[in-house]
């Protein structure tokens, strides 16, 4: 059993489980609709949005390569559909290459549900993806970039009152200037990114000042995301990567952040 750093009242207002594959490029319009059949006693709400970006890790030269795309006319818009529960908290995502399933932080009283008890749900909505690819003749799916994604929202007020005191919040900045000249900031953002042993993928760490919608709170929204490829695309390598991307975020989010939130979020472990 893995034994992880946990929280009692962790900031997580967000967790998303995401399988990047091969364009299924059969995969069309209507082929939403009949997905959706599948699953709407669970999901009956849907909301249509842009597509993601196809991204896949590359290391080596590859690395500082742009990425490559070609011009031309689809021969339909490309788009991606969320299903929805009724309390739109649980989310499917798919588009014709990628599958994702969330968890939304909606009520404030709402817990977050661990890591643990989210993947046997992916694991079945997964399932039920594929029998529906297999039923519709869509052919086989080959997986080339696993993801995971937590968000943060650490609100003002909770271990930091101003950009002043991030070095109460993050454990990387310091806020000392040489020479004394700067005035505390008015606002910070960070990006940062570490490979993984084996270069097995890549944990981003991003750092983003805002204001809360629902309450129009001041907060830091930290989002951590490991992505990388699995060593195939059977069930068993996708759940192997995830635990492994989950490793990461939860013991990268742990050594980005302070002893000092460690206490206020009531760390157990």
């Amino acid at each position: 059993m893995r034994m992880l750093p946990d929280f009692n009242e962790p900031p997580v207002i967000e967790t998303v489980l995401g399988l990047q594959f091969d364009p299924l490029e059969s995969f069309s319009i209507p082929h939403f609709g009949l997905y959706w059949s599948k699953i709407l006693a669970d999901y009956p709400k849907f909301n249509v949005q842009p597509p993601l970006t196809h991204v896949v890790e590359q290391f080596g030269e590859e690395t500082w390569k742009p990425s490559s795309f070609e011009m031309g006319l689809a021969p339909f818009p490309e788009l991606r559909c969320w299903f929805e529960n009724d309390t739109e908290n649980r989310l499917i995502q798919i588009q014709k290459d990628r599958f994702i399933y969330n968890w939304r932080k909606i009520k404030e009283t709402e817990e977050y549900p661990h890591y643990d008890y989210l993947k046997p749900k992916f694991i079945e909505e997964w399932g039920r993806f594929c029998q529906f690819l297999e039923e519709v003749k869509l052919g086989n799916v080959n997986i080339n970039q696993c993801e995971i994604t937590y968000v943060n929202h650490i609100e003002i007020g909770k271990g930091w009152k101003s950009y002043g005191d991030l070095n109460k919040v993050f454990s990387c900045w310091s806020g000392d200037s040489s020479v004394n000249f700067l005035p505390e900031p008015e606002m910070v953002s960070l990006n940062t990114r570490y490979v993984m042993p084996e270069k097995r993928g890549r944990l981003y760490i991003i750092m983003q000042p805002g204001i809360r919608r629902h309450d129009a709170k001041e907060i830091l929204q930290l989002q951590l995301i490991a992505r990388g490829k699995p060593a195939s695309s059977s069930i068993e390598d996708i759940m192997e990567w995830f635990d492994l991307g989950h490793e990461w975020i939860v013991k990268g989010f742990t050594d980005f952040t302070t002893e000092n939130m460690h206490e206020i979020w009531g760390r157990k472990i």
